[in-house]
Order: C-alpha cells, then sequence, then structure tokens
C-alpha cells in the first residue's frame, strides 16, 4: 500500500483558540472538549476509519490538521465576536466549565450567561480558510 506524500491544501480551516493565561492541563483538556464538538456535529470533517496491517480498527479522525492559537482574554472576545457574525460553525468553552462536573452542568453554565459576558478560555471554529483566518485574527500560534 502507497502512502500518499504529496500536500493537501485544504478550502477550509479548523482552529482552536485558546486563552494565553490557561495552565498545560487547562489548554489540553479544553482543546479536546472543543474540538469533539466540531466532530460530532460537522460530518464532513472526519475521515474514514484507520486499519492497522493486522486489520485491527481504529476509529475515524479529522481529515485534516487542526490548528491551535493562543491570544488574550480581548483577543478571544473579538474573536467570538466575529465567528458570530459570520455564523461559523463554533463551540466555546467558559471558565464557568472547569467547577462543572457533567454535560449536563455544562450546559446550563454557558446557558446562564449572555452571550457577551461569557469569560471565554476557548472557541473552536470550522468553515473556509479566510473566515476562518479573520476569526482568529490577532492570535498567535501556540507554541
Amino acid at each position: 500500500m502507497a502512502i500518499e506524500k504529496t500536500p493537501v491544501r485544504f478550502d477550509t480551516k479548523i482552529a482552536v483558540l485558546l486563552r494565553e493565561d490557561l495552565e498545560p492541563w487547562q489548554r489540553l483538556n479544553v482543546t479536546a472538549f472543543l474540538i469533539s464538538g466540531l466532530g460530532s456535529e460537522l460530518p464532513e470533517v472526519i475521515g474514514e476509519p484507520y486499519a492497522d496491517a493486522d486489520g485491527t480498527p481504529y476509529l475515524p479522525m479529522f481529515r485534516q490538521p487542526v490548528l491551535v492559537f493562543e491570544g488574550t482574554k480581548d483577543t478571544l472576545t473579538a474573536a467570538h465576536g466575529r465567528v458570530l457574525s459570520r455564523s461559523l460553525p463554533r463551540a466555546v468553552f467558559t471558565s464557568d466549565l472547569f467547577a462543572t462536573g457533567n454535560d449536563g452542568a455544562n450546559r446550563a453554565a454557558v446557558r446562564a450567561v449572555p452571550k457577551d459576558q461569557l469569560d471565554l478560555v476557548g472557541l473552536a471554529v470550522y468553515g473556509p480558510r479566510n473566515a476562518v483566518d479573520k476569526v482568529v485574527k490577532g492570535a498567535r500560534m501556540h507554541p
């Protein structure tokens, strides 16, 4: 089986924007939660299942890279406004979610706060490359 080595330039982009003051464990946790939202609602971002040479099956993953950015609280707030104005698929993670213990409590914590008052620590977005680039404008690639 030949392995394709030609890079593909996707016309879409998956990006995660994290607030720069998060602890390392929080960055990983927030990224995982945010990305699960995109994968569950957008089947076009998911590739085919995997299998090793022995035929052991593995779950499919995203068909394209996920770019992770970081920025200040203000950068995240601005990105949130831009993603809403462009009506792009998005997922949010607020600071309140670090204190909840289950899925229902997570949704209740977000629902309790108006969109312009959310204390965002993470945002995931998917869409056309140029639109996503505009959403994450001012952020920098995560180190």
